[in-house]
């Protein structure tokens, strides 16, 4: 047993949309593929992943130093105990070789996003769903069948009103979401708050509302929107600052009742760590974000979630970013509070399989094996081209 190749390509996003920081116009996003000798259903097993909308295609790392290290590795140094599938801690030992300590954000979503696409691999050797063996491994052993799901939308788009922006979430709506986040610090603050007067005549209730700002907030901005919004008691309010200012976010989180949620750019265990230490948040109100893919992936999120745990945080408080069915799998195995989803937008990279079903917020799982990419069909059909020799 072995893996044989692992391929990787960038992706344009090709989208004009925008948020409080910047737009996607440039925006690219690695596919990976990792090919296996091992057949399932007459045809050798290949798991794929991308690194989630948001950060840009990292295939030099890729192709330059992890790619290498697991192709040179003895084939059975990567296998588990039994030898009867891979390891993926073990083939994230491998890429970690000669990595210095720290220096997360140039390696973590490249190593992520190879080790996620291993994990679809290892289910599919299963033939389980990946949320399935995650459940098993990481969970408490009882496999869900919906997960709770919210739309991240409202972005700023041209020619888009606050009229376009109600007509989106009425079909968010009739479509069985019923929590949706929209965008602010992309306009002027009096602009954003009547976005978030109309959104809540459509949805009915600031339960039902999140707001995110993307970090783009710098001291004065981020006091003057937490004064504003304290108002609404809101879902939460994402992103106020840069997670990493962890002196500014604490200020804000003492002068901001309702929940904050960050996370989402930080990208190993330590800054998770330093986050919730001295970042003045709360573990019984606020909201952890973490990314997996980009975050060296769901063994080290394992290690995270440990971490989190013993500090008197809830599996229930994590709702980790992107809205894609990697994230929904890891949601579900790990027993998380719930997935992030984005119809209608980032092209074939959004969203889920395309016979998912929502009713009343709750996405009704598939039991395809792996992730479920093959339920996908346009994306799976631009994963297929990576390595057509072995998935045709």
């Amino acid at each position: 047993m072995r893996i044989t190749d692992i391929r990787e390509i960038a992706v344009p996003l090709q989208s004009t949309l925008r948020n409080a920081v910047f737009d996607f116009s440039e925006m690219t996003t690695s596919v990976v593929a990792v090919a296996t000798d091992v057949v399932r259903d007459g045809k050798p097993v290949v798991g794929f992943a991308f690194n989630s909308t948001g950060r840009y295609a990292c295939g030099a790392q890729m192709r330059d130093r992890l790619i290498p290290r697991i192709m040179k590795a003895a084939p059975e140094s990567l296998l588990n105990a039994a030898g009867d599938n891979f390891d993926p801690e073990k083939i994230l030992a491998c890429m970690m070789q000669r990595e210095k300590p720290g220096g997360h954000t140039e390696r973590s979503v490249p190593v992520g996003t190879i080790e996620v696409a291993v994990w679809d691999a290892v289910a599919k050797i299963e033939q389980r769903p990946l949320y399935a063996v995650l459940a098993d491994r990481f969970g408490t052993g009882q496999v869900p069948t919906r997960i709770p799901c919210y739309v991240g939308g409202g972005w700023y788009a041209p020619g888009k009103g606050i009229a376009q922006l109600q007509d989106e979430i009425r079909q968010r709506l009739d479509e069985g979401y019923t929590t949706m986040k929209i965008k602010v610090g992309g306009a002027p603050i009096a602009e954003d708050l009547d976005r978030l007067d109309a959104a809540l005549q459509v949805l009915g209730g600031s339960e039902h509302l999140a707001v995110d700002a993307n970090a783009g907030f710098d001291a004065e901005r981020a006091r003057l929107y937490a004064k504003a919004l304290a108002r609404y008691n809101l879902r939460w309010f994402e992103e106020p600052t840069d997670p990493a200012g962890f002196a500014l976010l604490a200020e804000i989180a003492a002068m901001y009742p309702a929940p904050i949620a960050t996370g989402e750019n930080l990208f190993s265990t330590q800054d998770i760590e330093n986050l919730v230490t001295f970042g003045g948040l709360r573990p019984k109100r606020d909201i952890l974000q973490i990314d997996v893919p980009q975050s060296y992936g769901i063994v080290q999120f394992s290690r995270t979630l440990r971490m989190l745990e013993g500090r008197g945080w809830s599996r229930q408080s994590i709702f980790p970013h992107g809205g894609n069915l990697m994230t929904l799998a890891i949601v579900a195995g790990f027993g998380l509070g719930g997935c992030e989803a984005y119809p209608g937008v980032f092209g074939v990279f959004a969203g889920f399989a395309d016979d998912a079903k929502v009713e009343k917020g709750l996405l009704t799982l598939s039991d395809r094996p792996g992730i479920g990419f093959e339920g996908q069909n346009a994306l799976y059909e631009l994963m297929r081209k990576i390595i057509p020799a072995v998935t045709r």
